[in-house]
């Protein structure tokens, strides 16, 4: 592999680990710059190497929320007990005992909440995955979702501009809050939508504070995208390259930097703004991209 596909595979890692927690939609940012930056590989590779290479980006939300994710702990007589009342049951108590001495409960219930959420995208999501890939990756697809989703994000914060939000913390999301994000996830498998994206703007206009919804969208992408992950590599059967390989963990490398950098400045900057500036991104990238294309289909 020559130095020309390292920056190559190092450009994706970066458009990737900036976009995939940005709400500008990183498929359809990764599709883009394919048109000027093709990796020497096979298509069935390449689209393995799109999946895959999202999970840089997931660890980096793994590392730096570990303690909040993380359910287990070394027993500690200083925590209060999990349970209003102990069971009757011997067995029943032995669990609920087990749950004190080494179980935050708390984080328990998030996650049943986040895989709530996966709930909408496996049933309606996955079965139509295949279809999806081979009719919307393509320029026009992305670059209507760019615009639609641009003037949606400006429309929302509008709107929002005169309400509270009436969920601050994790704790207040319910399992039914945790289904309707699942189900605004689902739009995302639109290429071009951005699932950071949908899931925020949804998760604000059902009365989620901006940071809330941030943090929830990053803690959903980890089953998330980890199962997609896993689809495409059972799909592929395992069967990759030396060289497939440097190319993977290289951009899963570079993804995981970046993405830090990005989750940090993201929640830093929403603490004083909203998102309308991604809004307007959108819609100017949008129109530049069927610029683009036209001028490119005229000329050929």
């Amino acid at each position: 592999m020559d130095i020309i596909e390292i920056l190559k595979v190092i450009l994706f890692g970066i458009v990737e680990g900036i976009t995939e927690w940005l709400p500008i939609s990183s498929t359809g940012h990764m599709i883009l710059v394919e048109e000027f930056a093709k990796l020497d590989v096979s298509e069935e590779f390449w689209n393995v190497f799109l999946v895959l290479i999202q999970l840089g980006a997931v660890l980096a939300v793994v590392v730096l929320d570990f303690k909040k994710l993380w359910p287990f702990h070394r027993k500690r007589l200083d925590l209060p007990s999990n349970w209003n009342y102990m069971s009757e049951n011997p067995k029943l108590e032995k669990i609920q005992i087990f749950c004190d001495n080494h179980v935050f409960m708390s984080k328990i219930i998030l996650w049943l909440k986040i895989l709530v959420s996966c709930v909408p995208a496996i049933i309606i999501g996955l079965p139509f995955n295949d279809w999806i890939e081979m009719h919307l990756n393509n320029y026009m697809v992305v670059a209507v979702m760019l615009i639609v989703y641009g003037v949606l994000f400006i429309a929302v914060e509008r709107y929002n501009r005169t309400r509270r939000p009436a969920l601050t913390k994790l704790s207040e999301i319910s399992f039914q809050t945790a289904l309707l994000i699942g189900v605004f996830q689902l739009l995302a498998v639109i290429p071009g939508t951005s699932r950071s994206g949908a899931t925020i703007v949804g998760g604000i206009m059902i009365g989620m504070s901006r940071k809330l919804a941030a943090e929830y969208t990053f803690f959903l992408a980890i089953p998330t995208m980890a199962g997609a992950s896993l689809l495409k590599l059972l799909k592929a059967g395992f069967a990759f390259s030396s060289t497939e390989i440097i190319i993977l963990l290289l951009g899963m490398a570079v993804a995981f930097v970046v993405s830090i950098l990005a989750i940090k400045f993201l929640m830093s900057y929403i603490k004083k703004h909203d998102f309308q500036v991604f809004g307007w991104y959108r819609i100017v990238l949008g129109i530049i991209v069927i610029g683009y294309f036209v001028v490119k289909t005229a000329l050929l």
